[in-house]
């Protein structure tokens, strides 16, 4: 596959126009058609999110399944995101994508992705009915569970440092913000 040297001008961008951008470590997403590019995490961010990952695969049902990014997440043809963390129902996936959206999306927060994190992708997995996001500051440490309600997210919970954070959906799993960090 070639190099893009020219983004089509004058239309939102497709899933199609996202497959041609080059295998460059950068995370390509689209967000209403708008091309989202970040840079590769940090360690802190890919610590956080291996514990994480950890925990949740530790404590999923057999019918689910928790992955890591880089994974598209299918939300509409012109929005296809990678969380950092997803968890689904097995069966909801295909070898390519995750084409409806997760029982659980999480991102872990960096200085680059903070404000895309926390407002455009989170009001598309709301959009998408995803019914729960969870927002992942390492730098605090932090844990923020927002849960859609009537077609909203409404946050659940927030813990920091120490705090124990017990959560029921999408499957039971305890643990503490500085826990991911250790």
């Amino acid at each position: 596959m070639g190099a893009v040297t020219t983004l089509p001008r004058g239309r939102a961008l497709t899933r199609n126009d996202l497959e041609s951008m080059p295998d460059d470590g950068h995370r390509y997403e689209l967000i209403d058609g708008i091309l989202v590019v970040t840079p590769s995490p940090s360690f802190r961010h890919q610590q956080v999110s291996f514990r994480l990952g950890v925990l949740l695969d530790a404590a999923c049902p057999e019918d689910l399944t928790v992955l890591a990014a880089p994974f598209d997440v299918v939300l509409a043809e012109d929005t296809i995101v990678q969380p950092d963390l997803i968890a689904a129902r097995r069966t909801d996936f295909t070898e390519r994508d995750l084409p409806v959206a997760p029982l659980l999306a999480i991102e872990v927060l960096s200085p680059s992705t903070r404000r895309v994190d926390l407002t455009l992708k989170l009001s598309r997995y709301e959009a998408a009915a995803c019914p729960s996001f969870w927002a992942v500051d390492p730098d605090k440490p932090a844990v923020t569970v927002y849960n859609l309600r009537d077609g909203t997210y409404v946050e659940v919970a927030h813990v920091e440092g120490d705090e124990e954070l017990a959560v029921s959906t999408p499957f039971e799993v305890t643990f503490t913000a500085i826990g991911l960090l250790a």
